[in-house]
């Protein structure tokens, strides 16, 4: 990989690419020191200490979320917004023609009609941060213009970042929005190292319990990338072709199915479900009511909205067995499903009949496609329960060995391995097409 790399390097047109991702970056990184005026550092960061769902965000935008920038909600309101079109092209049967039939003009709109649909979810997701943190007692100034003038900002934020991700993927190399959330993972990493070296420094610091960690991790790193590059490879024969008086014999291939046709998105879509709710709630501790209950022996039930949010907390929270169990078969559960959707059964064995290719001792038509559905079903559950525990065990393994100073998730582990392998390809593909020599060796 590094040889590839160093390949790509000396050829001026990808190098001139890399060299505006680069730039990217550092617009990125410049945008997260550009913080909103009027905040109280204290009550901001004190309510970030008992919000995980502001966690999470906060560390897929690099931190930007932590110093209340004007990114702080990140690049999450496309990546939404992208998640639901895709969804809906399934669904409604007109955007669906439009991305199959209406080429370069059909995937433009489809572009257009994202971007509207993250604007919304940008202004919904950044007025319910603003009211939550005027209620906190975040912003110095608590009339609603000052909470419109910070929707605006948030949303003006996620838009440029929304546009700076669509110039890496026209002007450099590799998908820009995955990059965006490379970065805004990676840049986390530094801070982590360093609290780890001050615990060290402190004798605070578990070090054979970091030890097992950072090995697991590696582990878990190998692993996934063994998920990403697994195949199941389905051969396929083409039938003998008579063309005028010639013969054409039939040819070998294969159906490529991937193990994990999902990627992040099912964890994404679980966690999304998971803390939504849970912070949805956390807005009543701020109401100023106070809990009261209803007292049944040795029994308390909430009474009241500030109580229920509570309990919620108390008995659903992230090192709670029930949320893991929850997150557990909701990961399985939208992993089954995202995978019916990216692979269409029906139209890979409707293809392979228009174009005289079967599968050998399979026939064309509804054969094949219970066959391909049998066989998509077996590696869709091998993923979907690798997937599960791979989203509950790293925090519950970080937890039993004593680390907390350094944070790996298994959606980082996975966006971080997973982008970082389709930019080399990408980087591959772009020097074989260029036919650089000595770039593949044999």
């Amino acid at each position: 990989m590094l040889e590839n790399l160093r390949a790509a390097l000396l050829v001026p047109d990808i190098r001139k690419r890399v060299g505006f991702v680069l730039f990217a970056f550092a617009a990125f990184v410049f945008m997260i020191h550009v913080q909103l005026p009027g905040v109280d550092d204290v009550r901001w960061q004190n309510l970030l200490r008992g919000g995980t769902f502001y966690n999470f965000l906060g560390f897929l935008s690099g931190g930007a979320l932590q110093r209340l920038s004007i990114i702080a909600m990140g690049i999450t309101p496309y990546i939404n917004a992208s998640i639901i079109m895709q969804l809906m092209t399934v669904v409604l049967p007109q955007l669906e023609e439009l991305a199959k039939k209406g080429g370069e003009e059909g995937r433009k709109r489809i572009s257009q009609y994202t971007r509207w649909l993250t604007i919304v979810l940008a202004i919904v997701q950044g007025t319910t941060m603003s009211i939550n943190m005027s209620r906190a007692g975040v912003f110095y100034d608590p009339s609603w213009q000052f909470i419109v003038f910070a929707v605006i900002a948030f949303v003006a934020g996620t838009l440029f970042l929304m546009w700076l991700g669509e110039q890496i993927s026209d002007k450099g190399i590799g998908n820009g929005v995955s990059l965006i959330i490379f970065i805004g993972i990676v840049l986390r990493y530094p801070t982590y190292v360093g609290q780890t070296i001050q615990a060290g420094q402190k004798e605070g610091l578990n070090v054979l319990g970091l030890v097992l960690f950072l090995a697991i991790a590696l582990f878990t790193i190998i692993s996934i990338i063994f998920m990403y590059q697994g195949q199941r490879r389905i051969p396929v024969q083409q039938a003998r072709r008579v063309v005028g008086r010639k013969m054409f014999a039939g040819r070998s291939s294969y159906i490529p199915l991937r193990l994990n046709n999902s990627g992040v998105i099912s964890i994404i879509f679980a966690i999304s479900i998971l803390l939504l709710p849970q912070q949805a709630l956390s807005w009543f501790q701020h109401s100023g009511v106070a809990p009261t209950y209803w007292h049944l022996g040795p029994i308390e039930i909430p009474a009241n909205s500030t109580a229920t949010s509570l309990a919620l907390q108390t008995y659903f929270s992230p090192n709670s067995f029930l949320y893991n169990l929850a997150y557990f078969v909701l990961v399985v559960m939208f992993t089954f499903f995202y995978s019916s959707i990216v692979v269409n059964v029906k139209d890979i064995a409707d293809n392979l009949k228009k174009s005289g290719s079967f599968i050998p001792g399979i026939r064309p038509g509804g054969p094949t496609e219970d066959y391909i559905r049998r066989i998509l079903l077996r590696i869709t559950t091998v993923a979907a329960v690798y997937l599960g525990l791979l989203a509950i065990l790293p925090s519950t393994l970080q937890r039993g060995l004593g680390v907390t100073t350094f944070y790996l998730g298994s959606t980082s582990l996975l966006i971080v391995v997973g982008v970082a392998l389709d930019t080399m390809t990408q980087i591959e593909a772009r020097l074989a097409m260029r036919d650089y020599k000595g770039f593949i060796k044999r």
